[in-house]
């Protein structure tokens, strides 16, 4: 983990994110939180990661995305060499949505 971030207001948001208890609450707080751009932004390369994982080529992800090549870099980047954190996450929304 990046030593940068880990800092009181950081981590005073992270407790925010995890006293939401549902997507609409996400949404009311994300809305208030975020620009629209970051949101968007966000959540584009959160869609990228998943392509990845699943073997989209980069072509195909800028095609359904919009993201530059760029972005898809940088994801692809943290996912082969960053903290396993959109594995993490992928592998829990897998046993969730397989009933685990």
């Amino acid at each position: 983990m990046n030593k940068k971030i880990r800092t009181n207001a950081v981590d005073h948001l992270f407790d925010a994110v995890l006293n939401l208890r549902d997507k609409e609450e996400c949404y009311t707080f994300f809305e208030d939180l975020c620009t629209v751009n970051e949101l968007l932004s966000l959540s584009q390369r959160f869609e990228v990661a998943a392509m990845l994982r699943s073997g989209k080529t980069y072509l195909e992800i800028a095609d359904k995305t919009g993201a530059s090549t760029a972005t898809i870099s940088r994801v692809n980047r943290s996912l082969n060499y960053g903290n396993d954190g959109y594995e993490m996450v992928f592998v829990r929304m897998e046993k969730k949505e397989s009933g685990q």
